[in-house]
């Protein structure tokens, strides 16, 4: 059962993590998280990939994401197309598209993930 009362943290509050099918410092904290103690639908997380860091190659059967990318820039794979994306690109992602995302640039790559289950 999700929450029933409202949530204020502060993301320093939140420890980092590279969850599983991500490498290399390719870390995110969940900020709000869908499920007992979140929310209800929403996944909210940021994440903060090092220079190299990717997330591999897969697809969700059952949620759709947006990335919000703030600072930095990457090479962003939906499905059959690669593009370049930095700062202020945000991509949808729907489900049952696979898709990839590698830092390619020289600083940290930096973005907001929300997930929701459709």
């Amino acid at each position: 059962m999700p929450a029933t009362e409202a949530l204020l943290r502060n993301q320093a509050e939140v420890p980092w993590i590279e969850g599983a099918g991500h490498h290399g410092g390719a870390l995110s904290k969940v900020l709000v998280a869908a499920g007992a103690e979140g929310s209800r639908l929403v996944d909210y997380r940021i994440s903060s990939y090092a220079p190299a860091a990717h997330v591999a190659r897969h697809l969700h059967t059952d949620k759709e994401q947006i990335y919000h990318l703030l600072e930095g820039e990457g090479l962003l794979e939906l499905g059959d197309v690669a593009r370049v994306v930095r700062a202020g690109d945000v991509a949808y992602i729907p489900p049952h598209v696979p898709h990839a995302l590698q830092n390619t640039g020289l600083g940290r790559l930096v973005f907001v993930v929300v997930t929701i289950p459709v």
